[in-house]
């Protein structure tokens, strides 16, 4: 499965935004989904995953009680609403899918392997 994800941009601290990861040459029925960001000269870092039933999500810490990953399978999407957004959460976000992601790995980039090309979201303060 082809991804693609698109919605960043620039807004200012406080705002929302909502990213979305489409899928092309299947769907997201069977994946795993997540979310990663990427500042440069750090590693990428998990920031909500989906199971494949979609009522089991987890969240990186600095980002619970703002962000909600959400996925409709049936349209090939999943999404990121981004709220309180701060200039923190400044970075490239990434969507990755995968069918064999075990729960102790879903915070690891290394168990995904469909990824989507990017989206600059850039937050002022």
């Amino acid at each position: 499965v082809q991804l693609q994800a698109f919605g960043g941009g620039l807004v200012q601290a406080g705002g929302s935004l909502r990213l979305s990861c489409t899928a092309s040459g299947g769907t997201f029925a069977g994946y795993t989904v997540g979310w990663f960001r990427q500042i440069p000269g750090k590693e990428r870092e998990f920031i909500a995953g989906a199971r494949v039933n979609a009522g089991s999500t987890y969240y990186a810490d600095s980002v619970k009680g703002r962000f909600t990953i959400s996925r409709d399978n049936a349209k090939t999407t999943a999404y990121l609403q981004m709220n309180s957004l701060n200039p923190e959460d400044t970075a490239v976000y990434y969507c990755a899918a995968d069918r064999h992601v075990i729960l102790s790995n879903i915070r690891s980039p290394r168990a995904y392997h469909n990824w989507g090309q990017g989206t600059q979201v850039t937050v002022s303060s």
